[in-house]
């Protein structure tokens, strides 16, 4: 994580974390919020994606890199190769939000669109990666995005050493993965919640739950998460 933390220093924003009132009165309790909306393009995906970009051998970085996303992931990788001087090229469902597809064709990258849902996307990603010779930038199931991201634990625990809870939102798992890595290996005691949104046509994926975890089910809510619906259009 420390390594990972050096690699992105002067390359991503540190991003603030404060104290916020509201949700302090609404809580009982004092809450920070760590505002990774204000990382570069919105989401703190940018430094798993760069962190895997940056460890790559240079002939890796020659050839170039490639992801499936639709939506924050792309935009993330696109930037941390432009960054990184690397060759992208980024893989979206047809039916991406054209705002998200235009920023990741505004970061450098080629964006090709096929398939109506992420699975498909993600299908033709690894074929093109198989022949051109790409390297494939997961989400969440890789340790060195896994570490990028764990950055934002040590980020909040610096800026915040009085926090003894985590309360961390869960998609891939990636994010949760890396912060409760990187906030036990400070401080053990630290609690860490992991909250997963369900869409209706979904299950719960069990495999980002600790094993020592409690799962607990909340009342199911829509959701505005252009990729989880993407994800699940095919089902309706």
């Amino acid at each position: 994580m420390q390594a990972a933390a050096s690699r992105l220093t002067g390359r991503v924003h540190r991003t603030p974390c404060w104290e916020s009132r509201t949700f302090s009165d609404l809580c009982g309790g004092r809450v920070w919020l760590k505002y990774e909306n204000l990382q570069l393009t919105g989401s703190y995906k940018l430094r798993g994606a760069l962190n895997r970009i940056l460890t790559l051998p240079d002939a890796a970085r020659v050839r170039g890199v490639i992801a499936a996303s639709a939506g924050n992931h792309g935009q993330g990788v696109a930037v941390a190769a432009q960054l990184a001087g690397v060759p992208a090229t980024i893989v979206m469902p047809s039916q991406a939000p054209l705002a998200k597809v235009a920023a990741t064709r505004g970061y450098g990258a080629r964006v090709i669109l096929h398939g109506d849902v992420f699975d498909e996307a993600h299908a033709e990603a690894l074929r093109i990666a198989e022949r051109e010779g790409l390297t494939y930038v997961h989400p969440f199931d890789d340790p060195a995005v896994m570490a990028g991201q764990g950055t934002v634990a040590l980020e909040v625990l610096d800026d915040a050493p009085q926090v003894d809870t985590l309360v961390v939102p869960i998609g891939g798992g990636g994010l949760i993965a890396g912060m409760a890595v990187a906030a036990r290996s400070i401080r053990p005691e630290v609690r860490i919640i992991g909250v997963q949104a369900i869409v209706p046509t979904r299950r719960i994926s069990r495999s980002t739950i600790a094993t020592r975890g409690r799962l607990r089910h909340l009342r199911q809510s829509p959701t505005v998460c252009s990729p989880a619906r993407l994800a699940t259009r095919r089902c309706r």
